[in-house]
């Protein structure tokens, strides 16, 4: 207990307790240690990360620095670039930024204030930020790479590529839009078998800006790769280097907040129609543009070096579906927790479809419930 103590000196990201079960001897301690935004070192003084089943030390200073990257310990937006400060201060995106922030700033000066300027030399951030054509100075860091693939294949190839890819580069700001824009355009493209024959299938726009934005402004800049949109026949995939930071996780993505490349974010917000609002409910209004359409969630994976959101135009199961699968794992359902499942809004819509399924056979209410706690189960 006495390592955990001086890991942990504060008791703070972990738990611990000891279990014992009946009939067999001794105990067993049971330890629950949470992602934390710090480097924890072991008790030889070296930190470690997990690579399948093994455990390997990170000794050396420029892989302690990478580890400093990806969780978030440091920036890569605050590394000072070696190029002339008028690269940004002579921009004219900087100079329409001040215009409508601060009419009478003097660029330097206010460059230097943000620390978007040390000892004269701008910063990766001010680059991104400000700079017309940032990727010429950090190139294959800050780029956009959108793929058309015809297929609806796990992996893309080179024989169903629709052209050639396209690179969508400039400051974050209008990258950002660009990126945006040509996939809506390019999904819409994409003929699909309806009703009444082939017709547009529509992603909606919010979850397309709210997913490429997040992949753009929170990617690890120190990574040497671009952001990759992928577009199959029936799904998009958003690809951005570098791995959740601090304490975020693929389960709590939607509660936690944490910015990776903060003055990207605070500064990104004042741009006129700013394509982050920096309170943190971008991915919670993804997810829901495509609840409201009935359409599947994005799925998030986390891999080795990056992130990677796939959107599918996939619909959720009928409501009756839906609810017959969510009785194979828990006893009974009420109106309001299939309303939430299915996507249906109204409580009498709902009632409707239990007495659909009442009709069928399929389920039946449970005696003694009644009025707003009337509850159904499966019928065996």
């Amino acid at each position: 207990m006495s390592s955990f103590d001086r890991l942990f000196p504060l008791g703070s990201g972990i738990r611990h307790e000891f279990l014992r079960c009946e009939g067999k001897p001794g105990l067993v301690l049971h330890v629950e240690v949470s992602r934390t935004p710090a480097i924890m070192k072991a008790d030889d003084g070296i930190p470690y990360i997990r690579r399948g089943a093994a455990s390997q030390p990170v000794n050396a200073s420029d892989a302690l620095r990478r580890l400093e990257y990806g969780k978030g310990v440091t920036s890569f937006e605050n590394e000072v670039v070696p190029v002339a400060d008028d690269v940004v201060s002579d921009s004219p995106i900087l100079r329409d930024f001040l215009e409508y922030v601060v009419p009478r700033a003097d660029s330097k000066t206010w460059l230097a204030k943000q620390r978007l300027l040390v000892d004269r030399r701008p910063t990766v951030a001010a680059l991104l930020l400000f700079a017309e054509e940032p990727q010429a100075v950090l190139p294959k860091r800050c780029g956009v790479k959108l793929y058309r693939y015809k297929t609806r294949e796990a992996e893309g190839f080179r024989d169903v590529l629709a052209d050639q890819p396209r690179t969508i580069e400039g400051c974050i700001y209008h990258q950002i839009k660009s990126a945006v824009v040509e996939t809506i355009a390019t999904t819409e493209s994409i003929p699909r078998m309806g009703a009444s024959g082939l017709e547009q299938f529509h992603y909606p726009s919010e979850t397309l800006h709210e997913i490429i934005a997040n992949a753009i402004i929170h990617r690890d800049y120190s990574i040497a790769d671009d952001v990759h949109i992928r577009i199959f026949d029936n799904r998009i995939e958003v690809q951005s280097p570098g791995r959740l930071p601090a304490h975020v996780t693929v389960k709590r993505i939607l509660q936690e907040r944490f910015a990776r490349n903060g003055a990207i974010v605070r500064l990104l917000n004042k741009f006129p129609d700013p394509p982050n609002k920096d309170i943190g409910e971008g991915l919670n209004t993804a997810f829901a543009k495509m609840h409201e359409l009935g359409l599947k969630a994005p799925q998030i994976e986390e891999k080795d070096s990056d992130v990677v959101v796939v959107i599918r135009n996939e619909p959720l199961a009928s409501p009756e579906d839906a609810i017959m699968k969510y009785l194979e794992a828990n006893p009974f359902i009420r109106n309001k927790k299939a309303r939430e499942i299915t996507n249906v809004r109204m409580d009498y819509q709902m009632k409707n479809i239990f007495k659909k399924m009442e009709d069928a056979g399929l389920i039946e209410q449970v005696p003694g419930t009644r009025t707003s706690n009337t509850a159904y189960r499966k019928k065996f």
